[in-house]
């Protein structure tokens, strides 16, 4: 690969566990595209499902989904995850909770993604894009992203960001060698 661009010409060679949480009033998992697209996205990048759920648009619930997911909330069987991808409750009506859900309990936020994700938007849908609110940051150790709802959004936000930063062979760099260092003081 030459660049963060290039598509991977092979499933990654380090896997990562990652969690997938459609947040929606109006989906279920037989009816959750974008939930779907990121599940098949990251099985075929080499990747290791650790969980898959959908929750309503309701700051509860996904607070607790959350923190259990990285760790925070003591949940007997909870599984490892290292990735979170949360997909819905990014925009900016009343219900859209997510990302004021998320900002408080990050540990450091990843400003980049958000601000990459709407350039590389605005050639899809110009103006639009600042209704976004995509967001990513760290909790609990664990690097949690979150993406519009919209299965293009997240079709976006895979291809031309996260298969890249979640495979190791990425240069010059990328977040899987960092997993390990993210808990540190």
């Amino acid at each position: 690969m030459n660049s963060d661009t290039d598509s991977p010409p092979s499933p990654t060679p380090t896997p990562v566990h990652i969690a997938v949480l459609t947040v929606s009033d109006t989906r279920n998992l037989a009816t959750d595209t974008s939930g779907q697209l990121l599940v098949d996205r990251l099985t075929f990048a080499g990747h290791v499902l650790a969980a898959r759920d959908l929750v309503r648009d309701d700051r509860d619930l996904l607070r607790e989904r959350v923190l259990t997911w990285c760790g925070v909330l003591a949940v007997v069987a909870a599984p490892h995850v290292e990735v979170i991808i949360i997909t819905g409750g990014t925009g900016i009506t009343g219900r859209d909770v997510t990302v004021d859900v998320l900002e408080p309990l990050y540990d450091k936020t990843i400003p980049g993604f958000g601000e990459l994700f709407r350039m590389l938007s605005y050639a899809e849908i110009g103006a639009s894009t600042i209704q976004s609110r995509a967001s990513a940051g760290t909790i609990g150790g664990r690097v949690v992203f979150a993406l519009p709802g919209s299965t293009s959004a997240c079709r976006l936000g895979w291809d031309a960001i996260l298969q890249h930063q979640l495979d190791v062979r990425s240069k010059p760099c990328n977040l899987v060698k960092l997993l390990p260092r993210l808990s540190e003081v």
